[in-house]
């Protein structure tokens, strides 16, 4: 069934909404964007829907995709070239497949469209509640909680079909299972593996992954857990922090997931002030992978010309406000550093607030919301972002210090952690 679509959000929802998120990785390449997988076929696809979605795409991409020029694209002419494709669809995935195709000629970021059958479907859901809520999104949870089946990866497939992993959740079930970031996983309990269809039905039941490790072949056993996202990311970032020992030097790590809400940034503050970081001597914030999210002022952290409060209450609890760090910090970025993220990247390095760690930015820096349509929300990119007058989509942020990774492929130690390290405590 058509979706009735508001494309009316203000502008400053709007911005605050776009700071939030960026688009993951592609999904897999297909031979053709119309050719369905095998065994894809879903009894309960309508083509007359499917059509009726590809339409409300293509309406609210003219109206609302923050070029009016489209790429210099002929618009109509795009539409007229990917319809053919639409009426061939023949399942959600198939015609996920085309529509994404045709988004991808406008080589913008912020810009897909998602199926129930990606992990990120839920993520944006969560990440975008406030403004999806007022569209629908009771039709697609009813009882208002979003979750899914999951272990706690951040995964995508590559042109040659295998499902690479590319982070793992700290806390989460693959960690404690062992996965680490350059495992690809073939399949689950003997079937093709599919980030939510191997774990539908199957929460808090052990199943065995095949996992290729470099030159071996693994069999990971793992427990599927249903994963609220907000909750997930929180649980991350918390139980990623920890000191290190280097050089006579107490070091403090913490990886930020997500940062598509103040929460995260309470939770990052609480540890600086009196949690595990509270006695390091120096900070590693890495802001690799994941979602974006992040507003400018969190560089704030960094302002040693401010004060630190500590309120106590009548009971005897304390609270820090307006929590500063005043010690040594370097930040880790790589590829998948996206949106609000690579904007704390820019002022890092601008106003040089310690190294920058690692390899170039994603270059995903534009303002976008989220629509409901058809059977998943579509993400776009609504206007166009400068940073200090600088346009960063396409570009993206140059780390200070450049080192490449892919020794972790082979589940070796993170050269550019360990890089972080070194510069921190001086070895």
């Amino acid at each position: 069934m058509k979706e009735v679509v508001d494309t009316s959000p203000s502008r400053r929802q709007v911005l605050r909404l776009a700071a939030m998120v960026t688009a993951c990785a592609v999904a897999a390449k297909a031979p053709s964007a119309a050719e369905p997988l095998k065994g894809e076929a879903n009894d309960s696809y309508v083509p007359a829907d499917g059509v009726a979605t590809f339409e409300s795409v293509w309406q609210t991409v003219r109206d609302r995709f923050f070029d009016p020029r489209h790429n210099w694209l002929d618009w109509p002419a795009v539409r007229a070239r990917y319809l053919p494709d639409v009426e061939r669809a023949t399942s959600q995935d198939s015609l996920a497949r085309v529509i994404n195709a045709m988004l991808s000629e406008l080589h913008a970021s912020h810009t897909r469209f998602y199926t129930p059958d990606e992990p990120e479907y839920y993520q944006l859901a969560d990440i975008f509640v406030g403004a999806l809520r007022r569209r629908g999104l009771q039709r697609a949870f009813p009882d208002g909680r979003i979750s899914y089946p999951g272990i706690g990866i951040i995964s995508g497939f590559e042109a040659r079909g295998c499902n690479t992993i590319t982070g793992v959740i700290d806390g989460a079930p693959a960690q404690q299972a062992g996965l680490r970031a350059g495992d690809e996983i073939i399949a689950a309990d003997g079937k093709a593996f599919e980030p939510i269809g191997s774990f539908r039905g199957k929460v808090g039941k052990s199943l065995v992954l095949q996992v290729n490790r470099g030159a071996l072949v693994l069999q990971v056993p793992v427990t599927p857990v249903d994963l609220e996202p907000t909750k997930m990311f929180l649980r991350g970032l918390e139980s990623s922090a920890r000191i290190i020992e280097s050089n006579g030097r107490r070091i403090g790590y913490v990886h930020v997931w997500c940062y598509a809400g103040s929460v995260y940034q309470r939770a990052l503050e609480s540890l600086l002030s009196q949690g595990a970081l509270r006695d390091a001597d120096a900070l590693i914030w890495d802001l690799r992978d994941g979602w974006g999210g992040a507003q400018p002022e969190y560089l704030d952290l960094f302002n040693p010309r401010a004060p630190t409060m500590q309120v106590t209450g009548r009971s005897g609890t304390s609270e820090f406000v307006n929590v500063k760090w005043r010690k040594p910090v370097a930040m880790l970025i790589n590829g998948r550093t996206r949106s609000g993220k690579e904007v704390l990247a820019y002022g890092f390095k601008k106003y040089r607030l310690g190294e920058l760690i690692g390899t170039r930015t994603e270059g995903a820096v534009l303002a976008a919301t989220a629509f409901l349509i058809g059977g998943g929300p579509l993400l776009l990119a609504v206007e166009d972002v400068r940073v200090d007058g600088e346009r960063l989509e396409g570009v993206g942020v140059t780390p200070t210090i450049e080192v490449q990774t892919g020794a972790t492929a082979a589940g070796s130690d993170d050269p550019q952690g360990g890089r972080a390290i070194a510069v921190l405590s001086g070895t």
